[in-house]
């Protein structure tokens, strides 16, 4: 089913997209500017495309549709997400994974700033982030599980540029954060650490880029080779401001 989001308020949209997914599978949204929310809440196996740059809280509270946007997404992609998956072809902007405990994000190009701020994994849920450009400042702060993959492979920066941005793990304390390449050790938090990958977590880590891969069409890149291009950062500590409170 189409749904041309041209003239449409934001709201008006919504309530079109949640009438159609109660007896579709597939949507196609056309003529997207700036709308807001789209997705959010929608509990159904459904498939999403949008063509345009959605606003800001893109499937928010997400629990299993997927959604696929052609071209750019704005702030809050993904916001406090539970389950499914979002495909982003192109860049999006801050705080994308907002609290996010479960399913999959993945973009194409690059992102803003706090790129999974206080994404945590939840009983069986496990988040997971893919970049294929880089992070802002703040990447994972205060993130406690689940993994983001920072794979600068399209970068659209000049090419000295670090992958990642400033104040990176910073109030981390679970989750692990995996970035392709060196960072300047000023850019990273005392909270975090450089570690070695374990071969099964490299097996895992693989099955996600081959998936990343397809769904950005990308077919000039091996999954294998990504993997060997990553670093790991984890958590010193599971109370990063233990000895800032009194008990």
């Amino acid at each position: 089913m189409m749904i041309d989001g041209h003239g449409l308020s934001f709201r008006e949209l919504n309530e079109k997209i949640r009438e159609a997914a109660q007896t579709h599978s597939e949507i196609l949204l056309k003529n997207i500017n700036g709308h807001r929310y789209i997705g959010c809440g929608i509990s159904k196996s459904i498939r999403i495309v949008l063509e345009g740059t959605p606003g800001n809280d893109l499937a928010s509270f997400l629990n299993g549709p997927t959604i696929v946007v052609e071209g750019n997404a704005q702030d809050c992609v993904g916001n406090t997400m539970n389950a499914g998956k979002i495909v982003i072809r192109g860049n999006a902007g801050d705080i994308l994974g907002h609290s996010m405990r479960g399913g999959r994000i993945y973009v194409g190009g690059s992102v803003g700033y706090r790129c999974g701020i206080h994404i945590k994994s939840f009983k069986e849920q496990f988040p997971v982030i893919v970049i294929g450009g880089r992070a802002g400042d703040y990447l994972g702060e205060y993130m406690s599980g689940g993994m983001i993959i920072i794979l600068g492979i399209q970068n659209g920066y000049g090419e000295d540029d670090e992958i990642a941005g400033r104040y990176m793990g910073t109030g981390m304390h679970g989750g692990n954060l995996y970035l392709a390449g060196d960072i300047s050790g000023f850019k990273v938090s005392p909270d975090i650490e450089r570690q070695e990958i374990p071969p099964d977590e490299k097996g895992f880590i693989n099955d996600i880029l081959k998936d990343y891969l397809m769904e950005m069409r990308i077919t000039n890149l091996c999954s294998g080779e990504l993997v060997e291009r990553l670093g790991k950062y984890s958590a010193v500590t599971s109370r990063p401001y233990g000895k800032l409170y009194a008990y």
